[in-house]
């Protein structure tokens, strides 16, 4: 199938309906005898279909989260409106800018078309449709209530990747300014410091030592620049590539990255977070709650969080309750044990589950702003002493020559 959806192309049709009015429009297809076939199951006979030229300009997009999510949003509300699901996938893949994402819609939508169900469909494309999205969808279907669960999985995904883009957003503004910072502060000690210790050897006095120590560091920059780059560059590669591949690597820097100080209590919450809102929306679409601690670990984005779930999942297997497994762990405050163990007697799981995932979504957006607040100034501070200490360090042995003169 993944083969078939390469090979689609649009096809600009005209024909005539079943009232005898001239009706046009576009599809996508495999060929024109697909096009033609599935024109006459909509009643409408063929009279002129061609391929459209692809344009020079054209550019395949990667397909997003938020494309995902977009798709889900306008699936449910099609189907709410008591659309067809195939009129549906049409009506969204038509509608959708991003080219990739019209080609998975209407793979999903011949699948469907042959008389595959939904959860299969969107199984053979599991890059864009994890197993919390199938098992989701495969509720909905069995209990016939597709077009609420699909809202519950646009929602879900909506505010997952809010908190995603939030927690993004407080960690890029410091790296960057960092990375900006090492450059220009490698530029001026390659290309800019030697001007001036080559002005200095004409003045025969001795430099202070702070001058000599930015001209040290310069000198070894200008000798040992290929290696000081080389290793940042590979280093960050190693810990990338180690973090893919090494659970143990993936254990450690996120044990690490839960333990620094500041950002390691936003991520802490965005994960509570994670896991409350994941294991609401499937608690309240009826997926057992065994099958349901599977997806949420995967889900929990942190690999100390995943352990974590999958030894709740372990224990509640063996009949203990969500709420003491969860105590179990030392992962939870206790508000958030407390308040699935009142879920829990009072059969609201889901409903106080997504009171925590609310709460803590709100602490996130509270903590990400404050973060930006105290980092601006720190930022400030920290491009000022460096920028400004190889100026002084600069300059210095002028003033010194002036005072003497």
């Amino acid at each position: 199938m993944a083969e078939a959806a390469k090979k689609l192309a649009t096809f600009s049709w005209e024909g005539v309906d079943k009232k005898g009015r001239k009706v046009r429009g576009e599809t996508s297809a495999v060929s024109v005898a697909y096009v033609n076939a599935t024109l006459r199951r909509q009643g409408i006979n063929p009279v002129k279909v061609r391929k459209k030229a692809k344009s020079l300009f054209a550019r395949k997009k990667k397909i997003t989260p938020k494309d995902v999510a977009i798709f889900t949003r306008q699936l449910s509300t099609m189907i709410t409106a008591g659309i067809p699901i195939v009129q549906s996938f049409e009506i969204v893949g038509k509608g959708h800018e991003n080219p990739s994402m019209q080609e998975l819609i209407t793979s999903i939508r011949q699948d469907v078309e042959s008389g595959t169900n939904l959860t299969s469909a969107l199984g053979k494309h599991p890059l864009y449709f994890d197993a919390l999205y199938c098992n989701l969808v495969a509720a909905g279907e069995t209990a016939g209530i597709l077009d609420t669960i699909l809202d519950k999985i646009a929602t879900y995904k909506e505010k997952i990747e809010a908190i995603k883009g939030k927690i993004k957003s407080a960690l890029f503004y410091p790296s960057a300014v960092v990375v900006v910072a090492f450059i220009i502060t490698s530029i001026l000690l390659i290309f800019v410091i030697p001007q001036f210790e080559s002005l200095f050897k004409g003045f025969g006095a001795d430099l202070p030592a702070f001058t000599l120590l930015v001209i040290g560091i310069s000198r070894v920059f200008q000798d040992y620049w290929w290696l000081i780059f080389g290793s940042l560059g590979g280093a960050v590669f190693f810990l990338g590539y180690t973090y893919r591949r090494s659970i143990k690597m993936q254990h450690t820097l996120d044990r690490l990255i839960l333990k620094a100080p500041i950002v390691g209590v936003i991520v802490r919450k965005a994960t509570i977070a994670r896991f409350a809102r994941t294991l609401s929306t499937m608690f309240a679409a009826g997926v057992p709650l065994i099958e349901s601690l599977d997806s949420v670990a995967g889900a929990a984005g942190n690999r100390v969080y995943y352990e974590g779930v999958m030894a709740i999942k372990a224990e509640v297997s063996t009949g203990m309750q969500l709420q003491a497994a969860m105590g179990n762990t030392g992962l939870f405050p206790n508000m958030v044990v407390q308040m699935v163990a009142i879920g829990e007697e009072s059969g609201e799981l889901d409903a106080m589950l997504g009171k925590v995932a609310d709460f803590y979504e709100r602490e996130v957006d509270d903590s990400v702003a404050a973060l930006s607040s105290l980092l601006e100034p720190i930022i400030m501070a920290f491009l000022g002493i460096v920028v400004g200490g190889l100026v002084i360090a600069m300059y210095l042995p002028i003033f010194k020559l002036a005072a003497a003169i």
